[in-house]
């Protein structure tokens, strides 16, 4: 298939998730049309499909980009031996990989119901394989007595919700710092399992 004149997939490519991933947040995945999409980045509709099948795999990439980048970043983090150290490690890399991030981690949550149901399988079992980091931390803190944790899966659910929402209200300009903000939550996270 031919390019159009003067792009380049490699500076294309990523300005069409780019805006993707944009009006995706903004207005919604099922409002967004390719044209839109073309339009944002300056090549005529047809183009978008040399970087791209179709606006599903579209929404799809950017969703399990977004999930590989996040275990991706975890996996490099530093361990720590006990299951507080553990936990609080946990708690700050979350704020502040997903703050950096905020119009993927909108699209993470709001447009799952937009996939398919074999693209909807592969996020949910990424987002699990996530979930399943916290709830070890959590299942070995309380088998050796430092946590009390009734339900280590409804624990971490709300601890991952609970974190996640800084992104609705955190600015950087605002009257808390990042590491304010993390030690706060630190510790209300740790009240919760304690």
């Amino acid at each position: 298939m031919a390019r159009t004149a003067g792009s380049h997939s490699d500076i294309t490519g990523p300005r069409v998730r780019e805006a993707a991933l944009t009006l995706f947040a903004r207005h919604g995945y099922a409002a967004v049309s390719m044209r839109q999409i073309a339009k944002e980045v300056g090549v005529q509709a047809g183009a978008l499909y040399n970087y791209t099948t179709d606006k599903q795999s579209l929404l799809f990439d950017l969703m399990r980009g977004h999930m590989d980048d996040l275990l991706d970043a975890w996996a490099k983090e530093p361990s720590a031996e006990d299951a507080f150290g553990r936990l609080e490690r946990f708690t700050r890399f979350h704020i502040r990989f997903h703050l950096g991030r905020p119009q993927a981690v909108f699209i993470s949550y709001m447009e799952l119901r937009n996939l398919t149901p074999e693209n909807f399988a592969t996020i949910e079992d990424l987002r699990r394989r996530y979930e399943s980091e916290l709830e070890k931390i959590l299942r070995d803190g309380r088998d050796n007595d430092v946590f009390r944790v009734a339900d280590t899966k409804i624990t971490t659910l709300a601890i991952i919700a609970m974190l996640t929402g800084v992104n609705t209200w955190y600015r950087s300009a605002g009257r808390l710092s990042l590491s304010e903000v993390e030690a706060i939550y630190w510790d209300m996270v740790r009240k919760a399992v304690t």
